[in-house]
């Protein structure tokens, strides 16, 4: 709140009232409030809605873009594997029509046939056997002893016999070693059938897979239709371990859907079933991963947003500020125009009204004057009378009376001409004593004492007798105001430093004026006794006379010591 209080602007406890001492137009706080909200509204709303659709159309994009990768990804692999395994099954398939049934049993054309296509297609086939209809392998070359195998309850071999190729799931088989068989079906000329089954590796499919770059802690891996991996994976598991998700559902395309893992983490799970074979091949990527770099260019919108609404809000502040602070300031004017008005207006009514009592007190003292003197004559050429002290003294103290209103009455007649402009050369000490002169009953019933000194120096000046009267009469009723009872007012007045004018200073030991207030001491309607009807334009307008005839106004203060105004009037008004 002191911070609040520091930095509000003037205007902004000032209420406009109906009554007749109201003096603002318009509630500024009010009018400040509407016009920081609304162009807020304006301006801000469409920024945010602005970055809140980006937001969303970014985020959609780059999910759109994650998704599509993904899917380009896994069509290209699928398309590598599909390619290898149909290779090698189209190899086999030729093998079987280009060989008669003798020549295949012979194990050293299969010696030749094995050579042939580990040569031709390298790594991936491990060895060739031939299989009668009865599922026993009649003939086999490679690595493993395996001749003989019954391979009749195998499940491969009841497929083939249905589809005449049939590949395989990757098992361990006989040879305790994960790989899959493609196996081909030869008629034979008796109508019964052999079949030529060739033992693939995992291995070739393995390096496809570690080939693969994948952003978002992407996996890649095969399983089948069990969801059983049939390659090892870098995140979900190894070969003949279940998927940790659903297997997906058929699709001839490839297709890319969300998942959730075994942590809840979210997934984005691209797959494709590669047709003529058990396997689906899997791509697998964590979403928050792949929207890391996101997140990061997420904070940098949010910090732009946050930047530009504060950097809008200090722009939209200030200028509400500024726009009603012109009108807080263009009303004072006005004010102040119509106040200076009513005081001249006042200060003429005053002239006039003094001129006239003048005038008016003037006649029936000049007959009391003239009856009193024509008394003390009558009196002192009767003897009886003239040695009476006691009449000849009531009489003189009739004639001492008239003398002194008379003076006053100058006083006024004066004090009213000068009210008009009249630019004269005069002593600033005969025009306080002017102003004194109308304060002395004040000064004498509340015991103020009023001392003047005048340095020796100190020269006449032309200037405006009635402003100077008005400015002193000002500053000395604030004086007084100021001061308890009893209270001291020193008025100093002495040259300039260069003897070119005069500075009159007033000093007196009243309450003093507060720090925070001093700065705002002759800003128009600012009082510290709005509670005792101060208007707060008295000194105001003292500092628009001093200024209108060439001088300048300072103040110096400390609460409970006492207040110093100081008057610098230049030698003359036009200099």
């Amino acid at each position: 709140m002191d911070l609040f209080n520091k930095i509000k602007p003037a205007f902004w406890n000032i209420r406009p009232r109906t009554s007749a001492a109201g003096r603002y137009l318009f509630n500024y706080r009010r009018i400040w409030k509407w016009s920081v909200f609304l162009i807020s509204i304006v301006a801000i709303l469409p920024l945010v809605f602005i970055t809140a659709l980006d937001y969303k159309v970014t985020e959609r994009a780059l999910e759109s873009e994650f998704r599509s990768q993904t899917a380009h990804m896994a069509s290209n692999t699928h398309l590598a594997m599909s390619f290898f395994l149909s290779e090698r099954k189209s190899a086999l398939n030729f093998i079987v029509h280009d060989n008669p049934p003798d020549a295949l049993n012979d194990e050293n054309r299969l010696v030749q046939v094995l050579k042939a296509l580990q040569k031709g297609f390298g790594e991936g086939f491990m060895d060739l056997g031939i299989i009668d209809s009865n599922g026993e392998q009649k003939t086999y070359v490679g690595p493993y002893s395996l001749q003989d195998k019954d391979y009749r309850e195998h499940p491969w071999f009841r497929m083939v016999v249905n589809q005449d190729v049939h590949i395989s799931d990757v098992f361990l088989g006989y040879r305790q070693v994960p790989h899959l068989i493609i196996a081909v079906k030869q008629s034979l000329p008796d109508g019964t059938f052999q079949v030529l089954r060739a033992s693939l590796g995992t291995g070739p499919f393995q390096e496809m897979q570690d080939k693969l770059s994948l952003a978002g802690m992407g996996d890649v891996f095969l399983i089948n239709k069990r969801g059983m991996l049939q390659t090892n994976s870098r995140y979900h598991g190894k070969v003949f371990d279940e998927m940790p998700f659903p297997v997906p559902d058929y699709d001839p395309h490839t297709q890319v859907i969300e998942g959730v893992g075994p942590q809840g983490e979210k997934l984005l799970i691209g797959y494709r079933f590669i047709e003529g074979t058990p396997f689906i091949l899997m791509i697998v990527k964590q979403k928050k991963v792949l929207l890391e770099s996101w997140r990061q260019a997420r904070m940098e919108l949010l910090l732009f947003l946050v930047f530009s609404v504060t950097l809008i809000l200090a722009v939209i502040l200030g200028s509400a500020t500024y726009m009603v602070r012109n009108m807080h300031l263009a009303d004072e004017k006005r004010l102040m125009s119509l106040h200076h008005i009513e005081y001249a207006n006042k200060m003429a009514s005053i002239g006039r009204m003094a001129a006239t009592v003048a005038h008016e007190i003037n006649n029936p003292l000049a007959i009391i004057n003239e009856k009193a003197g024509l008394i003390k004559d009558l009196f002192t050429i009767k003897q009886c009378y003239a040695a009476d002290a006691k009449l000849i003294g009531l009489v003189d103290a009739i004639l001492n009376a008239v003398r002194r209103a008379g003076k006053i009455t100058k006083q006024l007649l004066a004090f009213s001409r000068n009210l008009e402009a009249s630019v004269e050369t005069m002593h600033p000490e005969d025009v306080v004593r002017e102003v004194l002169v109308f304060l002395e009953k004040v000064t004498e019933m509340r015991g103020i004492s009023v001392k003047i000194y005048v340095a020796p120096q100190t020269k006449p000046i032309i200037s405006d007798r009635g402003k100077l009267q008005q400015i002193f009469l000002n500053i000395i009723n604030n004086a007084y105001a100021a001061m308890p009872d009893n209270g001291h007012l020193t008025i100093h007045i002495r040259p300039t430093y260069n003897e070119e004018g005069v500075i009159i200073r007033f000093c007196d030991d009243g309450c003093g004026i507060e720090k925070d207030d001093l700065n705002r001491i002759f800003e128009p309607f600012f009082s510290t006794k709005t509670s005792q009807g101060g208007t707060g334009l008295g000194l105001s307008i003292t500092y628009n006379l001093v200024h209108e005839i060439g001088g300048k106004i300072t103040v110096s203060s400390e609460p409970g010591e006492g207040t110093c105004f100081t008057i610098t009037l230049p030698a003359s008004i036009d200099s």
